[in-house]
């Protein structure tokens, strides 16, 4: 009987893992356009300065703040494949109003730009409330639901990956770039939509009993704020979320950044090479992650990439700038040599600490939280905000050193990493257990 339930919730498995690559294929997408954008309305006579190319991965990354408790919510109310339905057809609307920006001159193309990006985050935002509880559910909690949401980590770092590469090869002169290079991957993105709205129309997928939850989650005088390791644990989602983005978006800027001449030639291609290799080294991270996520625990896991990926930080803030031959991933060209700074190798390295880290802190923060695990989802993809938040920090630094201090600027990632590493070590302890979650 037990193998049988296994094998029927295959379907649903592969599902939830499918929605978690489309999750990083649409938000991934909003950094490149961020320097799209920029050099598109400069070649207007238009000046865009660092921050303000960044307003699309904060528009996308804000809407979580708007949209995360509600999302928790809907789903309660409405359960997992209504939701994900939902946030799917919301998805569509977002990626296609973004794709009609680039059929505006002039800088109200930036305004209908970030409108698309504001509503495809709120996609991004529901999709992530169903994802990851779910996959949780499925794999029933523990080292087992750590281990398929780092299955599901894999896949989206996959797509990640995939959107960087692809932009590169799109846009291979970034001083040249404009809104309509990247319209197949817009394309691309409806078409991913249009398939994912058709194949969960037709999956059968596991709900909860809603009525009893409703019913038990209206009658408790707690809820999911009531633990403090989930709160901890909601605070590091903000943090991590930050930090992942913050790490290969500034570090691109810095290396294509045609003033600093950091790069010797062809500084688009290869700084787009070198953050799609910190995105690869996320998925394969992942791939290990889910290997051993059975047998090591999310603790461990998420103390041990927090500590390394502290210490990449800080070499890469205090390394002299020194060239360094770094094997960058070129998609179909495989890996080939690029000569960049020491610092951008150490960063790159970082993608293989940051890669289990989502999972881990979902899953030692949702842990014990029973019948209030659906609303604490919603709570969590309130605080997914910090992707748009922390690199609008860091950007603003840059700016504000006159746009040399990119590396300065990974203060604001050391700060998050010696966070995340408190809570894996202490912050993670349920100390609320007399609390009734059936």
């Amino acid at each position: 009987m037990a193998q049988q339930k296994k094998q029927s919730y295959l379907l649903p498995i592969i599902v939830m893992i499918f929605l978690f690559g489309m999750i990083s294929f649409v938000t991934n997408l909003a950094s490149p356009m961020g320097d799209i954008l920029k050099y598109d309305f400069k070649s207007q006579g238009i000046e865009i300065p660092n921050w303000m190319g960044t307003l699309g991965v904060f528009a996308n990354f804000i809407a979580y703040a708007i949209m995360g408790y509600p999302a928790g919510n809907l789903l309660q109310k409405r359960g997992y494949k209504k939701t994900a339905l939902i946030a799917i057809a919301v998805g569509f609307i977002g990626v296609g109003i973004q794709t009609v920006s680039g059929t505006i001159s002039g800088i109200g193309a930036f305004g209908v730009y970030l409108t698309g990006a504001f509503i495809s985050g709120f996609s991004m935002c529901l999709l992530n409330t169903v994802v990851n509880p779910m996959l949780n559910k499925l794999g029933g909690g523990g080292n087992k639901g750590n281990q398929l949401i780092q299955i599901g980590g894999s896949f989206n770092s996959l797509c990640g990956t995939a959107v960087i590469i692809l932009t590169g090869i799109l846009i291979p002169s970034i001083a040249e770039a404009k809104i309509s290079h990247v319209f197949p991957l817009m394309y691309t993105a409806l078409a991913i939509f249009a398939f994912a709205f058709i194949v969960i129309i037709l999956t059968a997928i596991p709900e909860n009993d809603k009525e009893k939850q409703q019913l038990s989650s209206q009658s408790s005088q707690y809820s999911a704020l009531s633990f403090r390791h989930f709160i901890l644990g909601a605070i590091g989602i903000f943090v991590y979320v930050g930090v992942e983005v913050g790490i290969p978006n500034i570090l691109q800027k810095w290396l294509q950044n045609p003033d600093l001449g950091v790069l010797k030639s062809n500084a688009e291609a290869i700084a787009g090479s070198v953050a799609g290799t910190y995105w690869f080294l996320m998925l394969i991270g992942r791939l290990i992650g889910a290997a051993i996520g059975s047998k090591v625990s999310a603790k461990s896991m998420l103390s041990v990439a927090s500590t390394v990926g502290l210490v990449l930080t800080l070499a890469a803030i205090f390394t002299p700038t020194c060239p360094f031959f770094l094997p960058v991933f070129k998609g179909a060209a495989g890996f080939g040599l690029e000569e960049v700074p020491i610092n951008a190798a150490l960063l790159v390295l970082t993608g293989l600490c940051t890669s289990v880290m989502w999972g881990g802190i979902f899953n030692l923060a949702v842990e014990g939280l029973g019948k209030y695990t659906e609303k604490a989802s919603g709570i969590f993809m309130v605080l997914v905000c910090g992707g748009g938040i922390l690199p609008l920090a860091q950007n603003g630094i840059v700016d504000i050193t006159g746009g040399v201090g990119y590396l300065t600027s990974y203060w604001v990632i050391v700060i998050g990493l010696i966070y995340l590493l408190y809570y894996a070590l202490i912050g993670c302890k349920n100390v609320n257990k007399n609390i009734p979650v059936n």
